[in-house]
């Protein structure tokens, strides 16, 4: 079993961060659970609604969405944390949206990012079975930002310009009202 101390948030600056991680093998899915089990925790002891593999140095297709109301996103709509193997956008959809974004990877930060509001997808299961699914709203901006985080880019990478990135404190005084 996998500890969760032997692992980190890998963060901006690291070149793992920004290596395309290869899909899971169907020889390695009985592993991802384990991983599931490392990046859900991290997720968890960081107040995060999301994470991808190679945030925890591990450079494989794997994400977490969890989209829950929490300190860094009390807005946030509450769904079941639902574990994406070798994740595929489909189509997007929608309008496209504005909202700031914030990264375990990037601690302190916040950026401006501008995206699809709704992206279907495809991924497998733990049991390798295709699925499909389609996401709209937060839960789509959750997908796309750790989608991102698998073909080795962050939050960083998508803002328009420097000025849409604010430090954290700047962001909760005098963006987000608190």
């Amino acid at each position: 079993m996998l500890d969760p101390a032997d692992f980190g948030i890998v963060e901006l600056g690291d070149p793992r961060l920004r290596q395309p991680a290869r899909p899971v093998a169907a020889a390695d899915l009985g592993q991802v659970l384990e991983y599931a089990r490392v990046l859900q925790w991290w997720m968890d002891q960081r107040g995060g609604v999301g994470i991808a593999a190679p945030q925890i140095g591990v450079s494989l297709q794997i994400l977490i969405i969890a989209s829950r109301p929490n300190p860094r996103y009390p807005d946030a709509p509450l769904m079941s944390p639902t574990l994406l193997i070798n994740p595929e956008p489909l189509a997007y959809g929608g309008h496209q949206v504005a909202l700031w974004e914030g990264c375990l990877s990037v601690p302190g930060m916040r950026g401006r990012v501008t995206r699809p509001d709704s992206v279907a997808l495809r991924y497998l299961d733990t049991a390798g079975a295709p699925q499909e699914l389609t996401l709209e709203g937060f839960p789509a901006r959750i997908f796309l930002h750790e989608y991102d985080h698998l073909q080795g880019l962050t939050f960083v990478d998508r803002v328009q310009s420097v000025r849409d990135l604010v430090t954290e404190k700047v962001y909760r005084e005098q963006i987000a009202g608190d």
